[in-house]
């Protein structure tokens, strides 16, 4: 065993875990339209639970049922209906040795009336969250002092199931935060004013909560270190509640950070390294005596252990990691880091269910999906697969056909394997990217599949093999337009920036296009201290990146001052200018350019019509498709060699 402070067993309260791996709370909608654990919930959290983490806490579990609803499909507890799946659920994990807590959640202001039946979301104070666009309504005394009740009926509940403990969500900006935050809590009755009536909620939950079920049950809060708001609290003020609460019997604090207003601090985009935010739970922890869980964007198990031998935490949250791969815990104990799926951080899981449907996960395609994809069949006889192209669609194939006893040929054009994946991983804090291609390629090589780059197969190639199936996955082209100018020699592709083919310095860089690729290849190109524009012929920039995610660079880009032309498309390219025009009145601009960079999409390499006509098991994958992102990629890829029959 590698990690001897990851893998040594920890308390909370009376709890002994076995490890100091935390599964901390994550949205997944998979329960049923009532609340209750789902078969596909309970299957979601066994693998994880099978996987070696010490300690799973249940996605956000709503205590109130009328205004308490923070997304569809969310687990409950608050009835005794609740109780027989719950117990399930507790059933299940416990055969791995892994202890269950449930969450406890009211989103308060950071909710929608439309989850609420149409009405009017409630907060402490009338105060609108600027991400939900909302106006709440102030909760009256007695609509709080009800809602205490059911935080402790919730706990109850959950206790009756036989879970072994719960976690008050009081982080993130939802309601337990916002009666403790100067910035959300502007009554004036006894639950608001100074720091004793601002804390009064919280404290009636956690006394009400020891009293029903005991003093010995544990009770874990998750704070935000800091809400990164303007008048919110910051680190100062959480180590004062920390150590509040500690007094008052609470067992563990969760350390995360962060509200909906704060940006992308509490789900954060690849760009954000491992580690980010650690000075937010050695702070809690150098200030209280109880154990502390930490997140901290924790992808790799030497990094978790790093945290544990430095005293910077008791416990690691591994949520997102766990996701990418349940055996997360499993593999670190064996020392097979390389063998770990690893999480990039692309945000595909929030995005999922931000569009209203269950979290999926962009590497691991299982997720969420455990039930669907119990039984891979191992009846693939040795019998040839030919696979064209090594980007993550082809690799997750070759994989996925190898584990069913196929054997699958991989062909690369290219003298190495990632294909568009492996570019998108060049630009500034996108390397994550690049570990996602390594596991892969590292996959491939322990199975001994056979690989073969700077290789475009002909049919005799392919013939040769006498193949059982054709996966094509030769992914996308550039598209060029037929402007004046495309080919003079300072035009060049994004991709030609990305693969390095293609340097340039202190110069006047026009990039045609403002996609994920446009804007970080101006990224690259602006840290590269060259002047950059941007020309997007739509009236923004960024169509189709997730929010979040489109916020990040453009923060980044505002920092390197990356300047933006919107409403215009390209017309002529000439030696020392770009001639664009107005997409309305057509009216031209032109610009000193140095080098044209074009961005502007890719269209699918088409299936070879011999290859369709020749074999009659043909599969296309990946871009060559349709375009579209990594998890489409690894999904199609994982899917279609799941059912080859």
């Amino acid at each position: 065993m590698t990690y001897t402070h990851l893998f040594s067993k920890g308390r909370i309260g009376t709890l002994q875990l076995k490890n100091r791996i935390v599964m901390p709370a994550i949205g997944t909608s998979l329960a049923s339209s009532t609340g209750e654990a789902s078969s596909e919930l309970i299957a979601y959290y066994e693998e994880r639970a099978k996987g070696g983490c010490g300690l799973i806490i249940t996605e956000i579990t709503r205590i109130d049922d009328e205004l308490g609803v923070g997304c569809a499909n969310q687990l409950a507890v608050t009835k005794p209906i609740h109780i027989p799946q719950l117990e399930r659920l507790v059933r299940t994990v416990h055969k791995y040795d892994t202890k269950l807590f449930v969450q406890l959640h009211h989103p308060g202001r950071q909710t929608h009336s439309h989850l609420l039946d149409g009405k009017q979301i409630v907060a402490p104070s009338a105060i609108m969250c600027n991400r939900t666009k909302e106006m709440p309504r102030a909760l009256t005394t007695e609509e709080v002092e009800g809602l205490i009740k059911k935080f402790v009926k919730g706990a109850k509940i959950a206790q009756m199931a036989g879970v072994d403990g719960v976690e008050l969500h009081g982080a993130h900006g939802y309601l337990i935060n916002q009666f403790l935050s100067p910035y959300t809590n502007k009554r004036a009755d006894k639950y608001g004013g100074d720091f004793v009536n601002r804390a009064r909620f919280i404290t009636e939950i956690i006394l009400g909560i020891k009293h029903i079920c005991g003093k010995d049950f544990p009770v874990s809060v998750r704070l935000s270190g800091d809400e990164f708001v303007e008048g919110g609290l910051k680190l100062a003020d959480t180590i004062k509640i920390a150590k509040y609460l500690e007094s008052i019997g609470v067992d563990a604090i969760n350390v995360s950070c962060g509200t909906y207003e704060s940006g992308v601090t509490i789900v954060e985009p690849t760009s954000y390294p491992q580690g980010w935010k650690k000075h937010l739970a050695q702070g809690v922890k150098q200030a209280i005596n109880i154990p502390v869980i930490a997140v901290s964007v924790i992808r790799k198990p030497e990094f978790a252990e790093s945290l544990l031998t430095e005293g910077a935490t008791d416990f690691v949250a591994v949520g997102r990691a766990q996701l990418a791969d349940p055996e997360w815990s499993n593999k670190a104990f064996a020392g097979l880091d390389s063998s770990i799926r690893p999480c990039i951080s692309c945000l595909h899981c929030i995005e999922e269910l931000g569009k209203g449907g269950c979290i999926k996960c962009a590497v691991n395609p299982r997720m969420g999906r455990e039930l669907e994809f119990s039984q891979l069949d191992t009846n693939g006889n040795d019998r040839t697969v030919a696979i064209i192209g090594g980007g993550p669609a082809g690799m997750e194939a070759a994989r996925t056909l190898s584990m069913r006893g196929f054997r699958p040929v991989l062909f690369e054009k290219e003298g190495h394997l990632g294909g568009a994946l492996r570019l998108a991983g060049m630009p500034p804090g996108k390397d994550k990217m690049t570990w996602f291609v390594d596991y892969l390629a590292n996959e491939l090589k322990e199975m001994n599949i056979d690989v073969r780059l700077n290789s475009e197969p002909s049919l005799e190639d392919i013939d040769a093999l006498d193949p059982y199936a054709v996966f094509w996955a030769a992914g996308a082209s550039p598209i060029i337009p037929n402007v004046p100018g495309i080919n003079l020699p300072h035009v060049c592709t994004a991709n030609d920036i990305l693969d390095g083919k293609v340097t340039v310095t202190g110069k006047k860089a026009v990039i045609i296009g403002s996609g994920m690729t446009g804007c970080e290849t101006a990224e690259l190109l602006a840290s590269q201290q060259n002047d950059v524009t941007i020309v997007e012929m739509k009236q923004s920039i960024g169509n189709g990146i997730y929010a979040p995610i489109l916020y990040d660079i453009s923060q980044k880009l505002k920092k390197y001052k990356v300047n933006v032309v919107t409403g215009h498309s390209l017309a002529a390219i000439n030696d020392t200018t770009v001639s664009v025009a107005s997409v309305s009145t057509r009216t031209p601009l032109t610009m000193e350019a140095d080098i044209v960079v074009l961005s502007m999409g890719v269209r699918p390499r088409q299936l070879l019509q011999d290859i369709e006509d020749r074999y009659s098991r043909v599969k296309v994958i990946g871009d060559a498709g349709a375009v579209g992102r990594i998890a489409e990629a690894v999904r199609e890829g994982y899917e279609k060699a799941y059912v080859l029959a």
